[in-house]
């Protein structure tokens, strides 16, 4: 099956290499890059192709499949949601309408399932404090996707509480056209030995003013996405093997889009537009990052240069416009073991402003 695009121009279709986490801050082949350019023709959009097959990292260690085609269960209230993540045996959740959430849910220890959103499905936060905050908190699982689904919190506010949705412990994860918004301690993240992830047409965003004077001590706390705990968690070597593909780092964000330590992560073919931007990729403690093809748009410090880290690379024609701050890499990053179709340079930003985020109708797929 395909993912639908909202986009009503005549578009190239791209078979894009689809096979199928709290607060602060396995082996696999990597022989060869595969990465290769999709251009588009008269200034039309190259588009991602089947959706049976998962980008990047998520498609080793034998791929992500999810729930696959099990029957779904349909949930739209807290209780609901709730009893769904924590069966085992429902294997699709289906997430209706706006849920508002009343204590933090915890989705834990199992294998294969997948939770979706309808059009316009929210889940949502109110919870500023710091031991009540967060939407879901993923741990030791494997093989899950998640699609379609806003996440909402209540806004930054420095308390060292939970992000919106936090991956520990996870492996061979598909988050795909998801949103993102408003997290108390940040949007998503990434930890504790989580490997094989893939997030693709996903946004980032902050649309509330972030409130000051949080215990943590920063009073701005728009810190998006983190990857690894800590300089100290050695145990992440090795892991954190991350592909963000065709994601978009929106209005609000202010750092961490993502930071990153111990991990090869791949950046391609994302958009950077924050003009409340303080640094946008941080490459810290052992960080291996390869920054493929991005668009970055009125920014500042595109790429951070952190003490520690192992390798930037900065590969084929990033673009910069209207930008302050370090473009460059240091170093050789990993080469990754897959294949992936990438849009051109002059396509990202209509394509990625148009298609990212809960922009499905479901878990429907079809031509773009």
């Amino acid at each position: 099956m395909k993912i639908k695009s909202t986009i009503s121009v005549f578009l190239l279709t791209l078979v894009f290499g689809f096979t199928a986490c709290n607060t602060e801050e396995t082996a696999t082949n990597e022989s060869s890059t595969l990465s290769t350019t999709n251009p588009t023709a008269n200034g039309l959009l190259a588009k991602e192709g089947n959706c049976d097959d998962v980008p990047g990292w998520a498609s080793q260690n034998g791929g992500t499949t999810g729930g696959g085609s099990a029957a779904e269960t349909v949930v739209t209230s807290y209780a609901e949601l709730k009893a769904a993540i924590e069966s085992a045996t429902v294997k699709v959740i289906k997430v209706t309408g706006t849920i508002t959430i009343s204590a933090r849910l915890s989705f834990k220890d199992q294998t294969g399932k997948t939770i979706y959103g309808e059009s316009g499905a929210k889940i949502i936060s109110t919870d500023q404090t710091k031991d009540g905050s967060g939407i879901i908190y993923f741990k030791g699982l494997k093989n899950i996707i998640i699609r379609n689904l806003i996440f909402e919190g209540p806004g930054a506010y420095d308390t060292d509480g939970w992000d919106n949705v936090t991956l520990d412990n996870c492996q061979n994860v598909w988050v795909d056209h998801c949103e993102f918004r408003d997290g108390v301690d940040g949007n998503f993240d990434i930890k504790n030995k989580s490997d094989y992830i893939s997030v693709s047409y996903t946004k980032f965003t902050y649309l509330k003013t972030p409130k000051a004077g949080g215990s943590g001590g920063t009073d701005d706390h728009r810190f998006s996405d983190l990857i690894g705990s800590s300089d100290t968690a050695t145990g992440d070597r090795g892991t954190l093997r991350i592909t963000f593909a065709r994601c978009w780092w929106a209005s609000g964000c202010r750092e961490r889009m993502p930071r990153v330590r111990f991990g090869k992560v791949h950046i391609v073919n994302c958009y950077y537009n924050s003009t409340v931007s303080n640094k946008c990729i941080a490459a810290g403690f052992e960080a291996d990052i390869l920054v493929e093809k991005n668009s970055f748009e009125n920014v500042n410090t595109p790429i951070d240069l952190m003490t520690g880290l192992t390798a930037v690379t900065v590969k084929d024609d990033n673009l910069f416009v209207g930008t302050t701050g370090n473009q460059l890499g240091k170093n050789t990053a990993f080469t990754p073991p897959y294949t992936i179709l990438t849009l051109d340079q002059s396509a990202v930003n209509a394509d990625i402003s148009a298609a990212a985020g809960a922009t499905l109708a479901g878990n429907t797929c079809g031509s773009f």
